[in-house]
């Protein structure tokens, strides 16, 4: 059965995150609409039957207000997602070589 829940995350450099759940846990970017400046207004990744859905840090809008970011609260974090992958190992050693 397909997932029907979405995580929703934000990040500073959503493009560089985007390129970084890619090559380290294999998600491929369906979509991905640009904001401004660089920023990225909406994005949408899929790994398997699941999706996570991406955007970068705003304070515009009633979303955005109601939000704040890890650096922002000392560190404390906001978010959790749990992955189920085949190779656990080589998906950390994947994430280490790419700076986590």
């Amino acid at each position: 059965m397909p997932s029907t829940a979405i995580p929703c995350l934000r990040y500073r450099d959503t493009p560089a995150a985007i390129d970084w759940l890619c090559e380290v846990f294999g998600f491929a970017c369906q979509v991905a609409v640009p904001g401004i400046d660089g920023a990225i207004a909406h994005a949408q990744l899929t790994l398997g039957d699941g999706m996570i859905m991406l955007g970068s840090v705003s304070d515009e809008g009633e979303y955005g207000k109601v939000l704040v970011q890890p650096d922002e609260i000392k560190g404390r974090q906001t978010q959790t997602v749990y992955l189920q992958v085949d190779d656990a190992d080589r998906v950390c050693e994947r994430a280490r070589n790419a700076g986590a």
